[in-house]
Parts: C-alpha cells; sequence; structure tokens
C-alpha cells in the first residue's frame, strides 16, 4: 500500500477539520437558544482541556507543558476564546453556510498579513480580491434587508481576530508539540470563560442540551487538534485553498439541521468569496517551508 506523503496528509486533515467545525458551528447555533455565551464557551474549553489532560498527562507528564514559547500560547488562547464568543454571537443572527462564508475572508486577510511581512509589494490584483470578497461578504449580509440588524456584522470582526490565531497556530506548530498546543488553549480559553461564568450561570435544561453541550467539546477538541496536525505536515500555501470545503460542509449542515437554503443573492455572494479566495491563495503560490512567521493561515 501506498503511503501517503505528507503535503497529501495534511490536505486531508485540514478538510477532516472543516467538518468537525462545520459541525460545530451548527451545533452552537442551535445551543444558543438554549444557554448563554458563558456557559456554552466554559463547556466547550473545559471539555477540550480535561480530555487533553486525561488522554496525554499520564504518557507525557509535565512535558505536556513545556513550550518555547508560554506567552504566544497563553495569546493563541485568548485570541481564541475572543474568536469563539463572536462566533457564538454571529450564528444566533446567520445561518450555518452564510457564518462561514464570511469567515472564509480569513485566509485572504492572512495572505496579505503573510505578504507584507515579508517585504513583497502587495498588487492590485491581491487587493481587488480583498475587496471583491468583501463585496461577497455584504451581498451575504445584505444590509439593505428588512430583518438586518447590526449585529449581522459580528462576523468582520471575527474575521480580524481568527487571522490573529491562525498566525499564531502556523509559527507555534512549528516549534511546539502539537499536544502541548492543545492543552494550553483548552486551558487559557477555560479560565476565561470561568472569569464570566458565576455571572451567567444557568442550568441547561432540557437534558438533551448537556449531550449537546458535549458533543460541542468534542467536535472542537478533534477539529482543533486535526488543524494542528495538518498544519505540521504541509504549508500554509498547500493548505489554505482546502479551507473552502468548510462553506460547502456548512451550506450542508445548515439545510440538514435548519432547512435553510441561501437565495440567489446570498450564494452570489458565497460563490464570490469562495473564487477570490481561491485565486488569492493560488496567486500566492508555493513557499519554502521554515518559520511560519512569513507562512500564516486557519
Amino acid at each position: 500500500m501506498t503511503r501517503l506523503s505528507l503535503s497529501t496528509q495534511g490536505v486531508l486533515l485540514v478538510v477532516a477539520a472543516m467538518a468537525c467545525f462545520s459541525i460545530l458551528d451548527t451545533l452552537a447555533k442551535y445551543i444558543s437558544a438554549f444557554v448563554p455565551l458563558a456557559v456554552a464557551m466554559w463547556t466547550r474549553y473545559m471539555f477540550q482541556a480535561s480530555l487533553t489532560a486525561a488522554v496525554l498527562l499520564p504518557r507525557r507528564g509535565r512535558a505536556l507543558f513545556r513550550t518555547r514559547h508560554p506567552w504566544l500560547q497563553v495569546l493563541r488562547g485568548v485570541l481564541l476564546a475572543l474568536s469563539s464568543s463572536l462566533a457564538f454571537l454571529s450564528l444566533r443572527n446567520l445561518p450555518v453556510g452564510e457564518f462561514t462564508a464570511i469567515l472564509m475572508l480569513t485566509p485572504m486577510l492572512i495572505t496579505l498579513i503573510s505578504v507584507r511581512s515579508m517585504g513583497e509589494k502587495v498588487s492590485w490584483l491581491r487587493w481587488a480580491l480583498l475587496a471583491g470578497g468583501f463585496a461577497g461578504a455584504l451581498l451575504v449580509i445584505q444590509p439593505g434587508a428588512d430583518d438586518f440588524n447590526w449585529a449581522m456584522l459580528l462576523p468582520l470582526s471575527l474575521v480580524v481576530f481568527s487571522a490573529g490565531f491562525q498566525l499564531l497556530t502556523s509559527y507555534l506548530a512549528q516549534h511546539d508539540d502539537p499536544g502541548t498546543m492543545h492543552f494550553f488553549t483548552g486551558a487559557v480559553a477555560t479560565a476565561m470563560a470561568s472569569v464570566a461564568l458565576p455571572f451567567f450561570w444557568q442550568m441547561p435544561s432540557p437534558g438533551i442540551v448537556w449531550l449537546l453541550l458535549a458533543l460541542l467539546g468534542v467536535f472542537s477538541t478533534l477539529g482543533h487538534f486535526l488543524m494542528i496536525l495538518g498544519y505540521g505536515r504541509a504549508s500554509p500555501a498547500t493548505l489554505t485553498p482546502y479551507l473552502y470545503f468548510q462553506i460547502a460542509f456548512a451550506t450542508l449542515a445548515g439545510w440538514l439541521a435548519f432547512s435553510h437554503t441561501p437565495d440567489r443573492w446570498t450564494l452570489l455572494g458565497i460563490a464570490m468569496i469562495a473564487l477570490c479566495g481561491v485565486t488569492s491563495s493560488w496567486l500566492s503560490g508555493p513557499r519554502p517551508s521554515g518559520p511560519v512567521e512569513s507562512e500564516p493561515t486557519l
């Protein structure tokens, strides 16, 4: 049996992560009607930190906590907690597929930051692609629609925080063990959610919500771990185009779970974001592997 190349393994891991994140977002949208944000976030990250520690601590001991960049690991956890909070609030106002499409502006923003950090001049075409993706996001949000509210702009803020998180993920994946990264992320996010929890605690009801909260933790843990493994095997330039699988997964999940079908303007906006994003990734071309300060992504 032919062994898959590292790049192919990275692609498959990232595509699997996109499927996990689509399920995660679908669960988050459903759960948002039953529990406060702080309860959902605390449950999700407590599950991630506890599961990671239970699996890895007996085998690795104190080595699990060993990192070359402790403050960057803390910052990564903070960015993920902020991103998750914005995602949770955004999903209350947008269907899963549309939310995911807007979030896919993140790789384009990362590409521009990556190019700039390498001292390269950003071409007019790259700026045009980013503008085209932003225009697609406006078609998805439809600010002039009767049912529009300003909370629907939250995903645009989320793009900025998500870009910072992906930059750190890509960099730290080259320096620290995936298990260590996963544990720090869950522990820091749990600590942040724990501060807010006493002010918003509410016992989840009905009982099935407990199961859904547990599944939230499962798919969050699995998705982020697969991402870390993927970026440890292939460069961001190779993997970025495959992030757009999440739009297809999310649109399918929204249809199956909520019977939501995007209208033609929304579909046009989604198509614009995907086309501009994939083209931007293609223009980046393969870059040599090395310190990921110059090669960040989701």
